[in-house]
């Protein structure tokens, strides 16, 4: 399949996924992890050929709303997860998955594959550590959650999260969107009210993100590094914009008068817009830098 078409199946499965999922149209993305662009078979002997020299320490990147993992890709080539092997010895994965899905169910889905992949993989898993990129930190809480819960093998092996541009207090967009949606469905008119039917069509994972505060807790057993973005310089204007997706409270899990999480640092970045924070190199040697102290 074409990069051209996956994005555009991307963008569909972001508006409408979890209604091509109930209905068991095909143009659904089902959830997989990939490398060099294909899908992996999370069985030990199709491993051990994909990866010869498989290491003992993965990195597993997960995509934002209406992506796949070429999101990450940088200009010049490579991404985060080939610096991560480049540098630190990291073997990178990336999760595709149906961004339409709420995310509790996208949440569930990585935290069996992440199960299945540590029992498949050819060697022993020293260390896992999730790299989410938007809403993809918050399927990556979501999986932490239930693997919590389950007392799954794999999160013993999790000893640092990063999430990029994550809205942990949800996306005002999406605040404003209900908002819009219930004063149209308040007008007594059926054109109007037909508008906010339209605007509720809207796919569940988009309507999670409107979330005020993320269900479920940081876990304080992993480290956790929150990146953030702001698309001014200017206090004012960040304070009020953020990275133009995501407030800077929100990518940063904080409230004002609220003490720090425990186990999580954070980093802002001025001039940093939603998509950048994806893709830039100042980004990457701050995370770099941080899984070496946090060594």
């Amino acid at each position: 399949m074409s990069q051209k078409l996956d994005n555009t199946l991307a963008v569909l499965n972001g508006a409408i996924g979890d209604y091509l999922a109930r209905t068991n149209n095909g143009l659904a993305i089902a959830a997989t992890l990939m490398h060099g662009g294909r899908a992996l078979v999370l069985e030990r002997e199709a491993l051990a050929a994909a990866f010869p020299s498989a290491g003992s320490k993965l990195v597993v990147l997960v995509h934002g709303l209406m992506s796949t993992e070429d999101f990450w890709r940088q200009a010049e080539g490579g991404d985060y997860g080939t610096q991560f092997a480049r540098d630190l010895g990291y073997t990178p994965l990336y999760l595709r998955y149906n961004t339409g899905l709420a995310i509790a169910d996208n949440g569930a889905a990585l935290e069996r594959m992440l199960g299945e992949l540590v029992r498949a993989w050819p060697v022993e898993i020293a260390e896992l550590l999730l790299l989410g990129h938007s809403m993809g930190g918050l399927v990556i809480r979501s999986a932490c959650h239930v693997g919590r819960e389950t007392d799954a093998a794999w999160l013993g092996r999790v000893r640092r999260c990063i999430y990029v541009g994550t809205p942990h207090r949800g996306a005002p967009l999406e605040r404003v969107g209900r908002l819009v949606a219930k004063v149209l469905q308040a007008v007594d008119d059926p054109y109007t009210r037909l508008s906010a039917d339209l605007a509720n069509l809207r796919s569940q994972g988009i309507q999670d993100l409107g979330d005020p505060r993320h269900p479920v807790p940081l876990l304080t057993s992993i480290e956790h590094l929150l990146i953030a973005g702001t698309i001014s310089r200017e206090p004012w204007l960040a304070a009020l914009f953020g990275d133009a997706m995501v407030s800077v409270a929100s990518a940063t899990d904080r409230a004002r008068g609220e003490p720090d999480h425990p186990t999580t640092a954070f980093e802002v970045f001025p001039g940093f817009d939603h998509v950048a924070l994806a893709r830039r190199p100042e980004v990457y040697e701050c995370m770099r830098s941080w899984c070496e102290r946090s060594r």
